[in-house]
């Protein structure tokens, strides 16, 4: 495998990471030079891309790549990637097996709390998640094109070592908003990465919800992770009355529950199913105030 993650932020590092323990070559792009030399520290062949050019030194990367992870969300204008590859993937990437798009859950709306899945039709609040619908349907399109399978990971909330509800209380950000009936779904970076090579080995193309197994109240996860910490939680909040961001608010207006069967069917199975073993592992692993290193050592 070699592996091309355009966007190496939090969860395209963790992607990268994952690929590199099985042994894979993994290229990487980030919008920087100096984040291109964090990445090459740890051992990813890092290029500067800031979605207006792919230059020579990615193209010739691009034309080993095996496998395609995008990352970096939509604009306005589109995909930042097939913006400028739409029409030359296949001359681009010759050897291109899988293609990893990661989207999120946002496309499906407010549901009232009710389950959603990958049948239910989108939803989408004007903005980001109607330009994520758009960029699915490009990706789904462009693999269609050249007969290669696309894979869509609609993620949840993300979260794992160096953000999470420990990190907030010591901060002293944390907040208990308290709506009634809301809940949030949630995923550990870690599982992201490993759902996203689980489909890469496997060559699965479609839509998959990578999200936890147990949807949940916001205050309930804040309330768990001061237990762990042995401090007493934030007092909670209505959030009828509290002061918020327009958009930590806009959050708040879609509730419901989604559902991971799709992708544990096929055999995936995580490793942080709910958010209780997930807040204790980070705790007692003393991995929550850091960011996992690209690669061990």
């Amino acid at each position: 495998m070699r592996m091309m993650v355009f966007g190496c932020g939090y969860s395209g590092r963790a992607i990268a990471r994952a690929a590199m323990e099985t042994g894979a070559k993994v290229f990487g792009t980030s919008r920087t030079g100096e984040k291109a030399e964090a990445l090459a520290a740890q051992g990813v062949e890092a290029f500067v891309f800031d979605g207006t050019a792919i230059d020579q030194p990615l193209e010739h990367a691009l034309s080993q790549v095996t496998h395609l992870v995008q990352s970096i969300p939509p604009g306005a204008g589109g995909d930042p990637v097939l913006s400028l590859a739409s029409d030359r993937l296949a001359a681009l990437c010759p050897r291109l097996t899988w293609v990893g798009y990661l989207s999120t859950i946002g496309v499906y709306g407010d549901q009232a709390g009710g389950w959603v899945d990958e049948e239910t039709p989108c939803n989408p609040a004007p903005g980001r998640s109607r330009e994520r619908v758009e960029a699915e349907k490009a990706w789904l399109a462009a693999g269609e094109a050249i007969g290669v399978p696309v894979a869509v990971l609609r993620l949840s909330g993300i979260y794992g070592p160096g953000r999470n509800a420990f990190v907030n209380l010591k901060r002293g950000t944390a907040r208990r908003i308290v709506k009634k009936d809301q809940v949030f779904n949630r995923i550990r970076v870690e599982d992201i990465a490993r759902a996203a090579l689980f489909l890469a080995q496997s060559g699965h193309g479609g839509t998959f919800n990578v999200t936890d197994d147990e949807p949940a109240a916001p205050q309930d996860v804040i309330a768990e992770a001061a237990r762990l910490m042995g401090v007493e939680p934030p007092t909670e909040q209505p959030f009828e009355t509290a002061e918020m961001t327009a958009m930590a608010r806009s959050f708040y207006g879609s509730n419901k529950r989604v559902s991971n069967k799709r992708i544990s069917d096929l055999g995936f199975q995580f490793l942080y199913p709910d958010y209780r073993m997930s807040l204790n592992h980070l705790w007692v692993s003393r991995t929550w105030d850091g960011e996992l290193p690209l690669r061990k050592g």
